[in-house]
């Protein structure tokens, strides 16, 4: 969800990819993700695609939902380091709490509430940009 709401933005000096540190190539998005984006008008074709090195090299900014998929992250790339953040920690600059609650499985509604949530870090991660 955090790539279609950031894509949604239509902001031209930002590029986005989606990959995951533990994803299988071409899965498609939970069906609660696809009825949340839908919900706030955004149609998001999604395939999940699995890290690459030049993923890894592309990006300038590396954002992870977790502070365990940070920590994944950078012991498979350790060259990455310095530009991976989780969203929460890049946004509020704080160690409290880093994590934003993985919807997978859940509900319609946790699937809200997390939209929100990301909804929320993407329009300020924008600011910091």
């Amino acid at each position: 969800m955090a790539e279609a709401i950031l894509k949604n933005e239509n902001l031209d000096d930002i590029k986005v990819r989606s990959a995951g540190i533990f994803a299988s190539n071409g899965s498609n998005a939970a069906a609660n993700a696809l009825k949340v984006l839908e919900e706030n008008n955004i149609f998001h074709q999604h395939s999940s695609k699995l890290l690459t090195n030049e993923d890894v090299e592309w990006a300038h900014y590396i954002f992870t939902m977790t502070e365990g998929h940070k920590e994944s992250l950078i012991y498979q790339y350790p060259s990455a380091a310095d530009k991976t953040f989780t969203l929460k920690e890049f946004v509020y600059d704080s160690k409290a709490d880093m994590d934003v609650h993985d919807p997978y499985g859940g509900s319609l509604d946790i699937y809200r509430k997390t939209y929100k949530e990301l909804e929320k870090l993407i329009k300020e991660m924008i600011k910091k940009i």
